[in-house]
C-alpha cells in the first residue's frame, strides 16, 4: 500500500504547467513540521515536493500562495531522468489525489486575498460550540419551490 497524508505550508506559490495534451499539472514544495524538537529545542521541518493534476492543479494555482496551509493525500512516486550533464537524476515526490485548503498565510500576519482565512484554532465548523448553537431549522425547506427532485453534477463543483 502506498498512501501518504501530510499537513503543512507551501514554501512558494504553485507552478502551473500544461502537458502537450493540455492536461494541467501544478507543483510546489510543502514544509511539514516534525513531531519532535532537535537538541537545541527547535522544531525542524521536512520539505516535500508535491505534484497535482488536472482541475485540482488549476485550483491550487488560483487559490494557494506561499504560506497557505493544506492537507495532502496521495502516493509517493520516484522517477528518474537524465540531467544536462548526462548524469541520471532521481526525484521522489508525492502525487496528490486530494488537496484540502486548511488556512492561509494570513494566519501568520501576512495578508492574502487568494482564499478565505480561517484561524488555526477554529475551523469553519466550530466543534467546540455547544449543541444548542448547532441546530438547523428543517421546517423551512430552501428547495421547496424547485419541484420534487434536484440534480447536481460533479462538473459544476468549484473544486
Amino acid at each position: 500500500m502506498n498512501r501518504v497524508i501530510l499537513i503543512g505550508r507551501l514554501t512558494k506559490d504553485p507552478e502551473l504547467r500544461y502537458t502537450s495534451s493540455n492536461i494541467a499539472t501544478a507543483s510546489f514544495s510543502l514544509a511539514v513540521d516534525r513531531n519532535f524538537t532537535n537538541q537545541n529545542g527547535e522544531r525542524e521541518a521536512d520539505f516535500i515536493n508535491i505534484v497535482v493534476w488536472r482541475k485540482q492543479a488549476e485550483n491550487c494555482k488560483n487559490y494557494l500562495t506561499k504560506g497557505s496551509q493544506v492537507a495532502i493525500e496521495g502516493r509517493i512516486q520516484t522517477r528518474s531522468y537524465d540531467g544536462q550533464d548526462g548524469q541520471k537524476r532521481y526525484v521522489t515526490e508525492v502525487v496528490a489525489d486530494n488537496v484540502q485548503f486548511l488556512g492561509s498565510r494570513a494566519n501568520n500576519g501576512a495578508s492574502s486575498n487568494a482564499q478565505p482565512a480561517f484561524n488555526d484554532e477554529a475551523t469553519p465548523y466550530d466543534f467546540a460550540s455547544t449543541p444548542e448553537n448547532n441546530t438547523t431549522d428543517v421546517s423551512n425547506d430552501p428547495f421547496a419551490d424547485f419541484g420534487s427532485s434536484i440534480e447536481i453534477s460533479d462538473d459544476e463543483l468549484p473544486f
